[in-house]
């Protein structure tokens, strides 16, 4: 099932200055200062420039933070931006017609007429510095560069009346309206001014793409200062330390204006945006700085493993993996630098995302390590919310690791790990991100619950689920809304196991048929196969109790459906337990239309099933495997009537055992002891002598020690009336009275749970072997008191009824039913 990380980069973490000119402590001079509208100011901006002292370590961390944080959704688009798009209707032709429009497939920067600019010679200049930025990409067009530069021939002069701040504002604004008609990215302007004998240059920049700035409240008039000498006639280098965390912009916030998308199907713009920073970072490599480069890398890496997160590319998220420890290995300053808590952030949700597609746990434990090693730069106190989501990102791996993991320790941390995290992401705060973490804490709630005895554990799942639909709806968060209608169907599939009636069952299937809707195999063809097997389990329980006959085809077109993408090529774990689970919708199947094709099947998928599922891979998996094939094998032994079959039914059992032990697993061993005493029961019955048949009583018997009434009633009774059988048969080959006696008593006993009321075809099959017992006591004894008492349709039954055994035939059709089958699911 799958778990949620948070984004890999959090708007939380504090970032450093990544703007070397700040360091001069220059008082005045080349200025970048990033703005949004002024109706969106959350406080007052400070006044006048910004002392490099001021500057150092915050403007960049309220921007390039929140931005970083925002491209977990890289979703760039491919051409026109958007907000281009969407707003060019409302642009006159004529004012459109006389700017330049962006191109698609470049990142662009435009660069408006600057204020006392004679010949516009410092316009010039920036516009080439951006066109030189890098080599283009291979194959590309000779002469282009990876960042496209805009000349626009108008000023943005802001007003002169009213406060400064107010002033900026409204220039921003006049920026904005600018960005609309051309599309562009990004938008520098400002003026020269004469301090002396020195020409400074003051610029701003406005971003077309405001998320990042809007969810950060950071002021708009933060920046940076360079003083070029009045002497220089270009600009000079450092002019790069100061425009490359503008280019680092571009690319971070690239993905913020469709960042309300998060949960929306966005593989071909992922792809887009990948192969653009990909060409930006190499193709400009010694442009960078070392303090922007690790971030512009990290995200590229971010945005890649999303990319495989949709298109299921496990190879793409191998070569994140490799990238993130490369990033580690050349930050400077190791764990003090603020970039590489974020980057083992991300590591670890790669390794997470690589280790649910591959068997074993090595990878996962790594996620877990890397996790870990990213809260000790994310602390509650100082990066609340990031704290919260690397909380929300370890508990998915442990969560995960429980899962693969015999015990309920490593789950219990999942849920620890959850809780804490919902210490700071509440819903009032972020609803989505409190969203996501209900809805893991209801996957670890769920796989806990079914390790643990009672209801509690899965009601509080189906809760945790259903909480998470209140802000996630389909339409905000289509995706998103499909995995938690998913993972609601399990809770309630499972809760449905340990209840009578079908009700959640019902409720399970439409919560899966939900799922589907979104979860399309053209979309997420994983998930969607994750989620039509989940629809195979509930609809395959659903004829188990009796339902229509329509149910358990349904199961069956379902799973297969499942394995058209769930191939063992692909995500062997899946595939086989989707393999183990078709097998037991045909068993089950099979057991009732008669025959033996249906369970050859069953026992074909079982054995496809173990090829994955190994005892050294998956220990508990494969011992359920071997108990259903086991079952399979024994009733395509009683319908072929071969002792042969019968025999492997009995060496799968007895191999099951060797993991399914009375100490670790006392449940799983006892009904598989029920099973095993089955097997040997249909071999007594064809063998001469008792031996076979004091192993089959001694089995039952095993399994009555935690197969108790308190603890599981109706399993309870299944083994008590098989028990009854066993006994009976060995009455019959015995002289004496004490078998048989014991054997009625067993029959009372398993009708106190067997009532006609609850299950009346356990009940009908329990008071016939009853009455055969009392039919040969009866025969034994003095009097008729036995034979009065025995039911009517006994006597229906043709001869001879004291060989009531499945595969011995000239029985009833419900004297071959045996109490014996639990199929199993994953």
């Amino acid at each position: 099932m799958i778990r949620e990380q948070s984004p890999l980069s959090s708007k939380s973490d504090t970032l450093p200055s990544v703007v070397s000119g700040a360091s001069r402590g220059s008082a005045s001079g080349f200025r970048i200062a990033p703005g949004r509208g002024a109706n969106k100011v959350k406080g007052p901006a400070p006044h006048g420039r910004i002392a490099a002292d001021r500057v150092l370590g915050h403007p960049w961390q309220v921007v390039l933070t929140v931005a970083i944080h925002l491209v977990v959704a890289p979703l760039f688009l491919s051409g026109e931006s958007l907000f281009a798009s969407t707003r060019e209707e409302s642009a006159s032709p004529a004012e459109s017609a006389s700017l330049p429009r962006a191109r698609s497939g470049h990142y662009t920067v435009a660069v408006a007429r600057l204020g006392n600019d004679p010949g516009n010679a410092r316009q010039s200049d920036l516009v080439r510095y951006l066109r030189e930025f890098g080599p283009p990409p291979a194959g590309g067009e000779s002469g282009k560069s990876l960042v496209e530069a805009l000349a626009i021939e108008r000023e943005v002069t802001p007003p002169s009346g009213g406060s400064e701040d107010n002033n900026i504002m409204a220039g921003h604004e006049k920026a904005r309206e600018l960005l609309e008609k051309t599309g562009a990215d990004v938008l520098l302007w400002g003026k020269v001014v004469e301090e002396g004998e020195k020409t400074v240059l003051i610029l701003r920049w406005t971003p077309a793409r405001e998320a990042a700035l809007r969810e950060g409240g950071g002021g708009p008039e933060q920046g940076v200062l360079h003083s070029p000498s009045a002497r220089e006639l270009e600009l000079p280098a450092l002019v790069w330390d100061d425009l490359t965390p503008v280019l680092g912009l571009l690319v971070v916030s690239a993905g913020a204006e469709l960042h309300a998308q998060d949960g929306r199907f966005s593989i071909d713009l992922r792809r887009s945006f990948t192969r653009r920073v990909e060409s930006l970072l190499e193709g400009a490599r010694d442009r960078w700085t070392p303090e922007v480069s690790p971030w512009v890398e990290v995200i590229l890496v971010d945005a890649l493993s999303l990319l495989s997160d949709q298109s299921g590319e496990s190879r793409v998220l191998a070569d994140s993996v490799r990238r993130y420890r490369n990033v580690l290995q050349r930050l400077a300053g190791g764990a003090d630098h603020p970039v590489w808590a974020v980057t083992q952030n991300s590591l670890g949700t790669a390794l997470l995302r690589l280790g649910e597609l591959e068997s074993g746990t090595a990878r996962l434990e790594e996620a877990v390590q890397a996790f870990r090693a990213a809260l000790g730069g994310r602390t509650r106190e100082r990066t609340p919310l990031a704290w919260a989501a690397t909380q929300n990102a370890l508990g998915a791996a442990l969560g995960m690791l429980g899962e693969r993991e015999e015990g309920t320790a490593r789950l219990e941390e999942a849920v620890k790990a959850y809780r804490a995290a919902l210490q700071e992401r509440t819903r009032e705060r972020v609803p989505l991100d409190w969203a996501m973490t209900q809805n893991n804490l209801g996957i670890a709630l769920g796989v806990l619950g079914e390790r643990e005895e009672g209801t509690a554990r899965l009601e509080e799942a189906v809760q945790a689920f259903r909480s998470v639909l209140l802000e996630r709806t389909r339409e905000r968060a289509p995706l998103a809304w499909a995995m938690t209608q998913n993972g609601l169907g399990n809770a309630l599939k499972t809760l449905a196991e340990r209840e009578e009636g079908t009700a959640h069952l019902e409720e399970a299937v439409e919560a899966f048929r939900a799922a589907l809707q979104e979860r399309t195999r053209e979309r997420v063809p994983l998930d969607w196969g994750e989620t039509q097997s989940n629809l195979g389990d509930a609809l395959r329980m659903l004829g188990e109790r009796g339902g229509g006959g329509e149910w358990l085809p349904m199961a069956i077109e379902a799973y297969r459906a499942a394995l058209q993408e769930r191939t063992r090529e692909r995500v062997p774990l899946q595939w086989a337990t989707t393999q183990n689970n078709l097998g037991n919708a045909l068993g089950m199947l099979g057991d009732r239309e008669g025959g033996s094709a249906y369970l050859k099947e069953a026992v074909k998928a079982y054995r496809a099933a173990l090829q994955e599922r190994t005892r050294e891979r998956a220990p508990l998996d494969w011992a359920m495997t071997q108990s259903n094939l086991g079952n399979a094998l024994r009733m395509l032994g009683q319908r072929e009537n071969e002792t042969a079959r019968t025999m492997e039914a009995v060496e799968a059992f007895r191999a099951a055992l060797l993991v399914r032990t009375r100490e670790r697993f006392p449940l799983p061993w006892a009904l598989t002891q029920n099973s095993l005493g089955n097997a040997l029961l249909v071999l007594g019955a064809r063998e001469e002598g008792t031996a076979r048949l004091e192993e089959a009583v001694k089995a039952y018997r095993s399994s009555l020690l935690e197969n108790t009434r308190e603890r599981a009633p109706l399993d309870w009774a299944m083994t008590q009336s098989n028990l009854g059988n066993a006994l009976r048969m060995l009455g019959q080959r015995e002289k004496g009275t004490a078998r048989l006696k014991e054997a009625v008593e067993a029959c009372r006993a398993a009708l106190q749970e067997r009532t006609r009321e609850r299950v009346p075809v356990e009940w009908a099959a329990t008071q016939i072997n009853l009455g055969i017992a009392l039919e040969i006591l009866g025969e034994r004894e003095s009097g008729t008191a036995r034979l009065t008492w025995l039911p009517y349709w006994v006597f229906r039954s043709p001869p001879p009824r004291r060989n009531f055994m499945p595969g011995m035939g000239n029985c009833s059709p419900i004297l071959c039913v045996l109490s014996s089958t639990r199929w199993k699911i994953s």
